[in-house]
């Protein structure tokens, strides 16, 4: 019976994995502009193009269907001698490193944590990459069958906690689940819990006093390293590039706008 399970799910894997139909809706990174910007321990938003993102965006209602990391050198070379600087966790493959340009042709984003240490940034990359290898369980079918509507009928409260269904293991769960693993294994937040009270001190009655708690890893998702304030936003794009909207050549002719009407003081 597992055997069977296992050869049902690695043609559903396939399937999920493969390519989508239809337009592709944002315009695609500039891949020479991102190799130079990236730092080990970027974080790295993908919108991807496959039948399982699709699934995966509403699931979270985000732009943002797939996370990977930078490791940089620290993720050799592939069988062909081509640098894999890249660092994810896939449905089919399992967790592996990547050459840089299979990103081509999608829409990126780069999440840098703030203020995270040289030491710690190498300490994250190095629990990645301990898990290399590693991969889903292919049996476990309900893990995959969930991603086959593009819009499953889920409830808006239920949406995160079904990416998690299933196994805690994190090879077995969705690619930001190890990424966030990395990162609280150096005690860095990405969306922690964060409660307060009231100060007990007689002195300073205003005073409120936080506390953080460290949300389940099997519940981040990827659009939570883009709206984290503990990480800064870059768009690989326009970095480094100085734009003047004024010498932009446009093909349709400029808009003519009535003049604002005088408001009389």
């Amino acid at each position: 019976m597992r055997t069977f399970c296992r050869s049902v799910g690695r043609r559903l894997a396939s399937y999920l994995t493969a390519q989508a139909h239809g337009p592709y809706p944002h315009p695609a990174a500039d891949l020479d502009v991102l190799q130079r910007m990236l730092r080990p321990a970027d974080v790295i938003l993908v919108e991807g193009r496959a039948r399982i993102s699709g699934a995966i965006k509403y699931l979270t209602q985000s732009t943002w269907s797939h996370a990977a990391l930078f490791v940089g050198e620290a993720g050799g070379v592939d069988a062909e001698g081509h640098p894999c600087p890249m660092l994810e966790s896939d449905v089919e493959k399992g967790v592996r490193t990547f050459p840089l340009p299979e990103l081509a042709g999608h829409h990126l984003r780069v999440c840098r944590p703030v203020g995270l240490c040289d030491d710690d940034a190498g300490r994250v990359v190095a629990y990645a990459l301990h898990r290399v290898g590693n991969r889903y369980d292919l049996k476990n079918l309900f893990d995959l069958l969930r991603y086959l509507l593009p819009t499953p009928p889920v409830p808006a409260p239920w949406r995160r906690r079904m990416l998690a269904l299933g196994s805690s293991d994190p090879t077995r769960a969705i690619c930001s689940t190890l990424i966030a693993q990395a990162f609280q294994s150096v005690g860095f937040p990405i969306l922690p819990i964060i409660t307060r009270e009231a100060s007990t001190n007689p002195d300073c009655r205003d005073c409120v006093r936080e506390h953080y708690h460290i949300r389940h890893y099997s519940l981040f998702v990827p659009r939570d390293f883009d709206v984290s304030p503990f990480f800064d936003i870059i768009k690989p794009g326009i970095v480094g590039q100085a734009i003047d909207y004024r010498t932009l050549q446009w093909e349709d002719p400029a808009p003519v706008y009535p003049a604002s009407p005088t408001i009389a003081h």
